[in-house]
């Protein structure tokens, strides 16, 4: 979401970061360049002049100019500064109320509410051990309340019948009651998408606001509609209370202002990130981490955290205790690597997490990619059992059998015989932690051609 913005800044502050005086002048032209790559990211104009400011103020102070590492010093003010414009940490759900604590999703159309129902219903289910109710109030939308009751039972939530002929203040009363039965412990209403300029549908969703007095108010904004998203989601917070911005597709090509903006706009905290389509894409938003991670600092904490929800913990014990035993690492454990590492998210989400891939140059990131390590994969299964324990036995008629049995070129079996190779010697030199122990071997900084 924030590539372009963070090779510029990255750019821009790496000239700041080797000079060992600063001055008004270079503070002022490192500035003038941040202030265009935030506005090129589509960053709200009043933001952009208020961050500006923040960080001048700030960077002409005796605590930078007279650092011993000035420039060091003011990439950390520029950091403090994005984590101060975003929210100082993350704004989690206040759920903490008599059972059921009602959440009431808000949004225009097509910007993603039910699916990010499903993702919450998931995220509270898996990470706060919550059990959640499901309902659809969206009466307009043709197969809209199929849609949730399919997504919920993905997800593992209860969900709550409804008709398109019934009043939406009366199913989402109904759920409530349903769910005080059950014990439930959160109920999460799904809405019809509204313009805010559509009295009429403003005033139907006001009245189910007062009618269910929900804990949280959650407004769901497509991150791609860039400053549409900030006006937007100012206009609603004017007509109803909310606690909150649910930012859906920022793991799309939008240049990351509406992230950067809408707190400072709207007062309303950014509590969770859309990082794609499938139910576990949400991720709690944790300014700090973001921060860091626009200015090319990586997101480790977050990545750590990834690692500890994904890996299997038993397949990387497994691993690790025939590696102690000084078995080598094979084709099998090299596939089952690729497996989880794809659990994580896949090598996209890995690698925007890692610390200084804003240095790596294009060329060495487009040889890394998912699609490449599903290929990967399709080969190392198109191998037999003897072939994936035993890799020195892969000579030319079975490289051309193992080409032919899954799709692909004798060289792409070379490459990937090579590439595990560089991962086989890697591995010998850790006497356990499997994948884990891999990302932390990496120290923060990516070769110049990966092993995987």
């Amino acid at each position: 979401m924030f590539e372009s913005l963070t090779e510029r800044l990255s750019r821009t502050l790496k000239t700041l970061r080797g000079q060992g005086r600063l001055t008004e002048d270079n503070i002022k032209e490192a500035l003038r360049d941040v202030r265009m790559a935030l506005l090129e990211a589509d960053v709200a104009l009043p933001v952009v002049r208020d961050f500006i400011e923040h960080v001048r103020a700030r960077a002409v102070g005796k605590d930078v100019l007279e650092s011993l590492t000035p420039g060091q010093a003011l990439i950390g003010v520029v950091r403090d500064e994005l984590v101060a414009l975003m929210g100082q940490a993350n704004e989690d759900l206040q759920l903490n109320v008599t059972p059921p604590a009602v959440v009431l999703m808000a949004g225009l159309q097509g910007s993603g509410k039910t699916t990010t129902v499903a993702k919450l219903s998931r995220f509270l289910k898996e990470r706060r051990k919550k059990t959640v109710l499901v309902a659809s109030c969206d009466i307009y939308r043709p197969a809209a309340i199929d849609q949730l009751q399919t997504l919920a039972g993905e997800v593992g939530a209860v969900f709550f019948p409804s008709t398109p002929d019934q009043d939406p203040v009366a199913i989402a009363l109904a759920a409530v009651e349903s769910a005080r039965k059950q014990f439930i412990d959160v109920v999460i209403i799904d809405t019809a998408g509204r313009l805010h300029v559509d009295t009429e549908m403003m005033a139907e969703i006001k009245r189910l606001h007062a009618a269910l007095r929900p804990v949280e108010t959650l407004f769901v904004v497509d991150g791609m509609t860039g400053q549409d998203a900030v006006n937007t989601a100012k206009a609603f917070s004017e007509a109803l209370p909310l606690t909150g911005v649910v930012l859906t597709k920022a793991d799309g090509d939008a240049r990351g202002g509406a992230a950067l903006s809408v707190r400072h706009v709207t007062g309303k905290p950014i509590k969770f990130l859309g990082m794609g389509e499938k139910t576990g894409a949400l991720e709690p938003f944790h300014p700090d981490r973001l921060a860091s991670r626009i200015l090319g600092m990586g997101d480790v904490l977050s990545l750590v955290e990834e690692a500890e929800r994904n890996l299997d913990r038993g397949k990387a014990e497994q691993l690790a205790n025939k590696l102690k035993k000084g078995k080598s690492f094979d084709l099998q454990d090299f596939r089952e690597q690729m497996q989880q590492m794809r659990q994580m998210g896949g090598l996209g989400a890995l690698m925007d997490k890692l610390p200084g891939m804003s240095n790596v140059p294009d060329a060495v990131k487009q040889q890394v990619n998912d699609k490449e390590m599903l290929r990967m994969e399709a080969i190392i299964g198109s191998m037999t059992p003897l072939e994936r324990r035993t890799p020195d036995l892969i000579k030319g008629s079975r490289k051309r059998r193992i080409a032919a049995g899954s799709g692909t070129q004798v060289q792409d079996v070379n490459r990937l015989l090579k590439q595990f190779d560089q991962m086989q010697r890697m591995m010998k030199k850790m006497s356990k932690g499997g994948l884990s122990k891999m990302l932390r071997g990496l120290g923060g900084r990516l070769p110049g051609r990966l092993p995987f």
